[in-house]
């Protein structure tokens, strides 16, 4: 029973880590589109360096999972949540990186002013930090109600992201000079919107340690 406690107690703080991933995760995804909008160049290379924090936050998370797999010999429910943190972290790592790329697309912008005021963009990124938020406390709970409905909310995510896309083309069309920047900011909402894709990955391996069971959680995708 010791020992069973004493595993319990590394998964537990296994999992404090993936939520101390998660907000930082979470924060630059925010500050990353804060960034592009205030053309805050400073903040901006913060995110860049940051994200070598990150990577290595997931490297940690992963080898100490790996540890417990081959050192605790885990139960199948329990080697199942070891396997999904391993998974999580690598969504996690990734949503960063899109981060990131959001990052180096304000530095590429530099002082140059939007072709358009941001006010989709911060919202897809509020929207999209809210859904990581609360997908990480349905892995704190073990709740895959709670994870099933946070993924259907990337159906508004999708609909942001097609209409700033429109939105774009039509300013490239009418104004050719305006294609460079135009592009960079339809790369902003395709970061952002893959990484809303990202935390339904994160529900589907919620539902997994929950109930055993591997399902691709699908909205109405366009």
């Amino acid at each position: 029973m010791e020992i069973r406690a004493k595993f319990h107690n590394k998964l537990k703080g296994l999992q404090d880590e993936i939520l101390v991933m998660g907000s930082m995760v979470e924060k630059a995804l925010l500050y990353s589109v804060e960034a592009l909008k205030n053309r805050d160049l400073a903040l901006a290379r913060e995110i860049v360096i940051g994200d070598l924090k990150i990577n290595a936050k997931r490297f940690e998370i992963e080898e100490q999972c790996v540890e417990l797999i081959a050192t605790q010999q885990p139960m199948a429910s329990d080697l199942r949540t070891l396997v999904s943190m391993t998974s999580i972290t690598t969504e996690l790592e990734r949503i960063a990186d899109h981060a990131e790329g959001i990052a180096k697309i304000a530095i590429m912008n530099g002082d140059e002013p939007p072709v358009k005021p941001l006010v989709i963009l911060p919202r897809m990124a509020e929207q999209t930090a809210q859904m990581l938020q609360n997908s990480l406390k349905a892995l704190i709970n073990r709740d895959p109600a709670s994870a099933r409905q946070i993924a259907v909310e990337d159906d508004q995510i999708d609909t942001y992201y097609s209409q700033v896309f429109r939105e774009l083309i039509v300013i490239m069309t009418e104004d050719p000079r305006a294609i460079t920047r135009a592009t960079r900011l339809i790369w902003v909402a395709h970061n952002l919107e893959r990484s809303a894709d990202r935390v339904t990955n994160i529900c589907e391996r919620v539902v997994f340690i929950a109930t055993g069971k591997i399902e691709e959680i699908q909205a109405s995708k366009y």
